[in-house]
């Protein structure tokens, strides 16, 4: 059976793609630091019948994350979708507006997104390279296309992951791998700020599946329920 290695697994956006590639015939790796709550997402999936398991690493280590995607497709036989949304460490996710922004505070933010990216990539792309197929997907909100002054340090360091993803698939164009980028523009969940859109991790993750099946398209802006598809 096909995999799908999500890294930064988590109980939303996380669970949710799990389930629509899962629906869909696809095994789950999960990654992610905390050992613990991974296996509370295979507990999760198990009992939906889904076959997961959990690879603990930090995107922080480039090694380890290294070692737990071979882990992943080791155990899998290999690794057929990569899809990268890392949350960020709790000394990382200080937000700037873009005059009070320090070259530290987007460090930081690149070394999560960007770095970790492109590490992750490295990993798995050898392979697909070697088997002329695979779909690398990536993830960010909506103030990597749009930034929002409150933001701005951790939307430039995700411009940036968007620029390198779309770059990305620019080059894999008639390789037979697929690489996109996501740009979330919508509050996941029902307690977000007022007045302001909200969607369920369950509405959002087809867009990711669209993306894996269309593969002309380097990109989706996800700003509801018809979100737009801009690339």
């Amino acid at each position: 059976m096909p995999t799908i290695a999500i890294v930064g697994a988590g109980p939303g956006m996380g669970l949710a793609i799990a389930r629509t590639f899962a629906a869909r015939g696809f095994d789950v790796a999960l990654i992610a630091r905390n050992r613990g709550k991974l296996e509370d997402l295979v507990a999760a999936l198990a009992a939906q019948s889904i076959t997961a398991a959990a690879f603990p690493a930090d995107v922080l280590d480039h090694d380890q994350l290294t070692h737990a995607l071979a882990d992943a497709a080791a155990y899998f036989g290999g690794i057929d979708v990569l899809e990268y949304s890392p949350l960020g460490h709790a000394d990382t996710t200080a937000m700037t507006t873009p005059s009070a922004t320090t070259p530290a505070d987007v460090q930081a933010q690149i070394d999560s997104q960007l770095y970790g990216a492109i590490a992750a990539t490295r990993a798995v792309l050898p392979a697909m390279r070697a088997a002329g197929a695979g779909t690398l997907l990536y993830t960010t909100g909506a103030g990597s296309v749009s930034p929002i002054p409150m933001f701005g340090n951790i939307n430039a360091a995700a411009a940036a992951l968007r620029n390198w993803a779309i770059n990305l698939h620019g080059e894999l164009t008639g390789t037979g791998i697929q690489a996109a980028h996501v740009a979330i523009g919508v509050w996941i969940g029902d307690h977000g700020p007022q007045g302001a859109p909200t969607a369920t991790a369950d509405q959002i993750a087809p867009v990711y599946w669209d993306l894996h099946v269309h593969r002309e398209q380097a990109e989706s802006v996800f700003t509801g329920v018809h979100q737009d598809q801009t690339r």
